[in-house]
């Protein structure tokens, strides 16, 4: 996506990008992207929303895969594991990790009107909260930064 994750985009080439992505990373760790994992990894991308575990499992189901709910968990542990996809707590569901964030996590903006997720480098946003635990003596090992509001399209506004 954009740098603002709600700018309008060749959505074909945003999906056709991330997967062409994921398959050279995959082939460069020695990753195994089953056809499962792709088609989930495809899911994800083909809306810029999350999706619920039985979300995937009914559209696999749909497409003639295997009904059983551990091909769904599977395929996104796989990807969340491996950087492909993140996990949404707030809305208990999954988006494809389209941001270069490297090491530090992102920071997720959801839309409550239209539940569009992007996804933004948390890099500036958590420093001041990695400072603050340092200072408080706290050593932080996982992170979620989620927030929720109005995309520019559904505050009215021209993105």
């Amino acid at each position: 996506m954009s740098a603002s994750g709600f700018d309008r985009h060749d959505h074909a080439s945003c999906i056709a990008d991330a997967m062409a992505a994921a398959e050279a990373r995959a082939a460069a760790e020695g990753l195994r992207l089953t056809p499962v994992r792709k088609r989930v990894l495809a899911m994800l991308l083909e809306e810029h929303r999350a999706l619920g575990a039985y979300d995937v499992l009914d559209r696999l189901r749909a497409e003639g895969h295997s009904a059983q709910p551990p091909v769904a968990y599977r395929a996104l542990d796989f990807l969340v594991g491996h950087g492909f996809a993140h996990r949404v707590e707030r809305l208990n569901a999954f988006v494809a990790c389209t941001g270069d964030h490297g090491e530090t996590a992102p920071i997720f903006m959801i839309c409550r009107g239209c539940e569009m997720v992007a996804e933004i480098d948390s890099d500036r946003a958590a420093r001041p909260l990695a400072e603050a635990a340092r200072a408080a003596g706290f050593a932080v090992e996982r992170q979620v930064i989620e927030a929720e509001g109005l995309c520019p399209a559904c505050a009215g506004e021209t993105p």
